[in-house]
Parts: C-alpha cells; sequence; structure tokens
C-alpha cells in the first residue's frame, strides 16, 4: 500500500522534524532493534493505520443502520415502513464481508481502533448517505442485493461523501497529524480495496499489505540512512550552489528537501535522474511557497550538473 511516492514524503517530514528539533533524537534510526518501532517505521505504520480507521468506518456505519432499523421496529407507535424496513442496505453483501474480514478484524485490535467516541461523525455520514442520490437510486431496487452494484455502492460513499467529509478529516487528524498530507494516497488504496475485493473470498479476502515488495521497505529505510549520513557534505553541497539564496534564508522544509533528493540522487542508481528530481519538485510545489519551490528547482538541477561531471551519478537511463 505504501508506495515510493508516500515514503518520500514521510522522510521528507521526518528530516523537518529534525531540522526544527535538533536536540531531540532524529538521528536515531532504531533499525536494530524492531523497524516497527524506528522513527521511520513509526511514521510509516501511522499512514497505514489510517488505511484501517477507514475501512473501518463501513462496519460501524453498517451497525449504526442496523440500530435505527430496530428501534423503529420497537416503537410504541411504529409505522408500516418501520414494521417493514427496506433492509437492502444493511443486506449489502460487501459490507457484511467487510466486518468479517479476518485481516480487519486483526488490525482493528492491534491498533484499538474505535469509532464509538465519535458516533456524532457516524451519525453524520449516515445521514449524508440517505440523502444522497446514489443510496437513492440504490434502494429503489427491488432485487436481491448484487454483490457489484453493492461494491459500487460504497466507492461512491467514500468517493463523494467520506473523502470530503471535514468531521472524518478532524477526527483522523487528532490520531495523525499528517492525515491531510497521506488523505489522497490511503483514500485511493481503499477504493483499490474495494475494487479487487470478491464474494467468493469471503472472510479470508485479502486487504492491502503495508508495503507492495521487500524493496520499497528497504528504499524507505536506506534513503532515511543515507539523507542523515550525508547530512553535512549535503548542506556543502546546497550552500555551494545557492550562490543567489542564502543557505540561512531557505527554509527548513527547502533544506530538507533537497537534502533527502541528494541522498536519493546518489545512493540509488537504478531510479533515473529526471525521476528524483520530478519528485521532490513536487514535494516542494505542495510544501513551499512559490518562491522556495523555484530555489529547489534551480539549486537541484545545478547540483545534478555538478554530480555528473564528477562521475557520481551512476544511474540508469529513464527508459531502462
Amino acid at each position: 500500500m505504501i508506495n515510493r511516492d508516500l515514503i518520500r514524503i514521510k522522510i521528507v517530514q521526518l528530516l523537518y522534524a529534525g531540522q526544527i528539533n535538533p536536540d531531540e533524537n532524529y538521528l536515531k534510526l532504531s533499525r536494530k532493534d524492531s523497524k516497527e518501532k524506528s522513527l521511520v517505521g513509526q511514521s510509516l505504520m501511522a499512514a497505514y493505520e489510517l488505511y484501517f480507521w477507514l475501512l473501518q468506518l463501513v462496519s460501524e456505519i453498517h451497525d449504526y443502520a442496523e440500530k435505527r432499523i430496530e428501534l423503529g421496529m420497537n416503537r410504541r407507535m411504529a409505522t408500516e415502513e418501520d414494521q417493514n424496513p427496506n433492509r437492502r442496505f444493511i443486506n449489502n453483501k460487501l459490507a457484511l464481508q467487510l466486518k468479517s474480514n479476518k485481516q480487519l478484524l486483526y488490525y482493528v485490535k492491534k491498533f484499538r481502533i474505535s469509532w464509538k467516541e465519535d458516533m456524532a461523525v457516524i451519525k453524520s455520514l449516515y445521514t449524508q448517505i440517505c440523502k444522497s442520490e446514489e443510496y437513492s437510486e440504490y434502494m429503489k431496487s427491488t432485487a436481491e442485493n448484487d454483490y457489484e452494484s453493492d461494491k459500487i455502492l460504497w466507492r461512491q460513499i467514500f468517493k463523494r461523501i467520506i473523502s470530503t467529509s471535514e468531521e472524518v478529516g478532524d477526527c483522523l487528524e487528532e490520531l495523525n497529524l499528517f492525515w491531510n498530507d497521506d488523505a489522497e494516497i490511503v483514500l485511493s488504496f481503499v477504493d483499490k480495496t474495494f475494487k479487487r475485493f470478491k464474494e467468493e473470498n469471503g472472510a479470508e479476502q485479502a486487504l492491502q499489505p503495508m508495503y507492495n515488495n521487500d524493496d520499497d521497505e528497504d528504499f524507505a529505510y536506506d534513503l532515511y540512512t543515507y539523507a542523515l549520513q550525508g547530512r553535512d557534505e549535503y548542506m556543502k553541497m546546497i550552500e555551494e550552489t545557492a550562490k543567489n539564496w542564502k543557505i540561512e534564508r531557505m527554509t527548513y522544509m527547502d533544506l530538507s528537501i533537497m537534502q533527502a533528493a541528494i541522498a536519493e540522487l546518489t545512493h540509488f542508481p537504478t531510479i533515473p535522474v529526471p525521476v528524483t528530481l520530478n519528485e521532490y519538485i513536487e514535494i516542494s510545489k505542495y510544501y513551499s511557497t512559490d518562491k522556495s519551490y523555484e530555489i529547489v528547482n534551480g539549486v537541484l538541477d545545478t547540483i545534478v550538473k555538478k554530480l555528473s561531471s564528477a562521475g557520481k551519478l551512476s544511474k540508469m537511463p529513464l527508459n531502462a
């Protein structure tokens, strides 16, 4: 699930934190201990945890919908609609399958995931769902629940309602300050999860792994290690290159982005130079000001030329 785009952002965030709080123990890698307990591991695990908080919303909303029906049926002055409720939403096959998913149940327990303290959010989401056109069309069908239609409904709910909910965002930001940075990627993997669900897999349906492969996991730890170990050298390179900008006037974020970029340029020969430059320039566009973006772009471009002339860029071609 965690791809290299997110890894780069997390490494830059850690380097930035080290710039802001140099007395803190940000230089400790803890790789000799548990990867999960290291700074890199904790940061990436926090992003992975958000994925399960979002998936658990399906179960919470489904439970709330069930209770609403039960309350209606038990009313003293129950209407005919209360006595004969439309059960299409609570019979949604994707929701029922996800509620029994073994992996989700494991991670819900591991991360102690619960929305019980935020039932107002669940109620609000359910209300918005019931008012949506997608829900209205879905509930009009008189046919038995169709698995593909059930999947489509939840994909629409996440795309149109949950992904844009400020209430959900506020709750998840309390768990992880970087929710706004991670949201787009994490939500995209929730959608991919639903697309890959198959009815015949039942509770054994596989969810997204934390990493697609071991190479991505190693990339995260190695990039952070190289960026820290070469910090002084990289800062000297930046200072010597930035003739028009004094290094003291650059933001900590600018320096952190360039620190990570130079580490990647000099230690990962299979990643083409244009890929590395484009990735970090995009990060600078998002995290820095327009002026900062120009600085990062100009400095990195010049550093690449210097490294190339010095024979320090043993890179694969872009189409390799």
